[in-house]
């Protein structure tokens, strides 16, 4: 295992699966907040106020933040010195899951894990498979963080390489399934999960067959219109969790006025509550 080093996030001794379940057990969700600024919508307020304050509204309703690099990235200088005020701004008990989706070959590979679990200090990150195992090893090799591989995506042209069909040990499958199966082969130390969109439902219910005890990160609820109690109960593992439903727009900007944190913690907390009634529905038994 290596060493976390870190000037965002402070090592805690834990795995993110310790993080993940902690989380989810003390603020009864499965709900992660992305943390995506978009200054447009911002109406000038700086974006690191106005993550802490999305943060500050939602700390007690969710079971991890995933800030997505690209949109810091996008504003230059600015935008990573706003991305470590947000990750500083994060309660050190709730993990960090860094919508990267990097993926190259190995050595590249090894500079990116650096990049977002020593020098970000980040929980988890997501990745990218397409150059096969040795692209995603490095990432492994951080065995106490968490590794998303990026399997079946939540957006209208996802189809055209993951659903097409191909061999794998005899037998015909789309694409997307064997990158499923290969990410259950790699998950040799329990810090593997996939990223399944919430607008394929079936899909999903598919990939948790495939993987019954790895996380699933749910992108695609809000303002991709994914159904959510479709994602819910086609996505819970036998414990009723093993779920990350995460929500980005629809939560950061529900209020598009000063009272944008107010406007977030409701629709957090509307969130929230939906999931975890569509999780008891789903245990409900089927003649009550």
């Amino acid at each position: 295992m290596r060493r976390q080093r870190g000037w965002a996030r402070t090592a805690t001794g834990r795995t993110f699966r310790d993080k993940l379940l902690e989380a989810s057990r003390r603020n009864e969700s499965l709900l992660c907040v992305g943390l995506d600024p978009d200054p447009s919508l911002l109406k000038g307020t700086p974006v690191a106020t106005f993550l802490q304050a999305i943060i500050d509204a939602t700390r007690d309703l969710v079971c991890a933040y995933k800030p997505n690099l690209a949109f810091y990235e996008a504003l230059g200088e600015a935008g990573w010195a706003a991305l470590r005020r947000t990750l500083a701004a994060i309660p050190a008990h709730i993990p960090v899951i860094a919508d990267a989706k990097r993926g190259d070959i190995g050595n590249t590979a090894a500079a990116y894990a650096r990049a977002v679990f020593e020098v970000l200090g980040c929980d988890a990150m997501t990745v990218n498979p397409y150059g096969g195992e040795d692209a995603v090893e490095p990432f492994l090799e951080y065995e106490e963080k968490g590794v998303f591989v990026w399997c079946r995506s939540s957006n209208p042209s996802a189809g055209d390489f993951q659903d097409l069909v191909v061999e794998h040990e005899g037998e015909r499958r789309p694409l997307w399934q064997v990158v499923a199966l290969r990410a259950r082969e790699w998950n040799r130390s329990g810090n593997v999960g996939l990223v399944v969109g919430a607008t394929y439902p079936a899909h999903l219910a598919e990939a948790r067959a495939l993987c019954p005890g790895m996380p699933i990160l749910v992108p695609g609820v809000g303002a991709q219109e994914g159904s959510l109690r479709d994602a819910v109960q086609a996505g819970l593992d036998a414990a009723g969790g093993g779920l990350i439903i995460s929500a980005s727009r629809s939560v950061l900007y529900a209020a598009r006025d000063a009272e944008y944190a107010l406007g977030a913690r409701a629709a957090a907390l509307h969130l929230r509550d939906l999931i975890n009634r569509y999780r008891q529905e789903e245990n409900v038994p089927a003649e009550a």
